[in-house]
Order: C-alpha cells, then sequence, then structure tokens
C-alpha cells in the first residue's frame, strides 16, 4: 500500500558569525569545522537531491 504525504515541515536554523571571532575561524583547517564554501557545496546538493525527488513524484 502507497503512503502520500501530504505535508511536510522542514526547520532550519541559520546563525549569523559573531564579529568578535578570528578571521581564519571560518576556513577548514586540520580537524577544524568546515568553511563557508563547504556549506554552501553541503546546501547546494540537498536542494539539487530535494528538487529530483520532487521531479519524479510529480512524473507519477
Amino acid at each position: 500500500m502507497p503512503i502520500e504525504i501530504k505535508e511536510l515541515h522542514i526547520r532550519v536554523s541559520v546563525t549569523t558569525p559573531q564579529p568578535n571571532r578570528q578571521p581564519d575561524s571560518g576556513k577548514t583547517g586540520s580537524g577544524g569545522a568546515p568553511g563557508h564554501d563547504d556549506k554552501e557545496a553541503i546546501v547546494a546538493e540537498c536542494v539539487e537531491q530535494v528538487l529530483q525527488i520532487l521531479q519524479n513524484k510529480m512524473e507519477r
């Protein structure tokens, strides 16, 4: 039996960088947190996958 999803809730939390941080804190280093470019690439990949899923559902 197929399941139909009628409503989808997505919650996102976005924060801005604090001005008192060091300028190099956003860059990827050895064992450091992902940089701004890495985050944008991850978000872009997620958006692309979601759009592909939606497109596949619309074709049905």
